[in-house]
């Protein structure tokens, strides 16, 4: 049997929103039903990082982070001015939010998801609007996301709901593995 392997990447198009928040909104979300709790990674190791990572972004085509050797993946997620938070459901890792603040008065949440299984119960809501809560306890004037239409569907109305606003649009294309 001769089975022939496409290595070549292949590229998606894609349509990147830019959303800002210029002050820090009144919106509070209830909290969920359940055991609920959003713990700081403090030097997250490598390892769990990519297992966040995956297991979030595998159905939206995260493939950034996937393409960094260790040492390089490690630099930026352990750096001082990223901080790494876990929404945990009932004892379990069910969210990641990584918030970049490396560019004087602004808080850019680089990465922002729930796991397959937490999808649907509200929680990203809730989840989204604590990084709002945690972003503007630092001395911030912006707080910056961008989303695609790669991205879950529901992903672009959400970050509009808790306050943030589009300022640009951008197609670019996307290479997949």
């Amino acid at each position: 049997m001769n089975i022939r392997h496409n290595s070549a990447p292949r590229r998606i198009p894609t349509v990147v929103t830019f959303l800002e928040m210029r002050a820090k909104p009144a919106v509070l979300a209830p909290l969920p039903k359940g055991k609920i709790v959003i713990l700081r990674a403090e030097h997250p190791p490598v390892h769990f990082y990519r297992y966040l990572y995956d297991t979030i972004g595998a159905p939206y085509h995260w493939v950034d982070r996937k393409k960094l050797a260790d040492e390089a993946l490690a630099k930026i997620i352990q750096a001082p001015q990223v901080e790494l938070y876990v929404l945990h459901v009932d004892g379990c890792p069910g969210g990641m939010a990584e918030l970049d603040f490396s560019k004087d008065a602004v808080c850019n949440l680089a990465y922002f998801g729930l796991t397959p299984e937490c999808i649907g119960r509200g929680l990203g809501f809730f989840f989204l609007q604590q990084t709002v809560e945690l972003a503007w306890t630092r001395p911030i004037q912006r707080y910056t996301v961008n989303t695609c239409t790669l991205d879950h569907r529901r992903a672009l109305p959400l970050y509009q709901r808790v306050g943030f606003v589009p300022y640009s649009r951008e197609e670019r294309y996307i290479e997949l593995p």
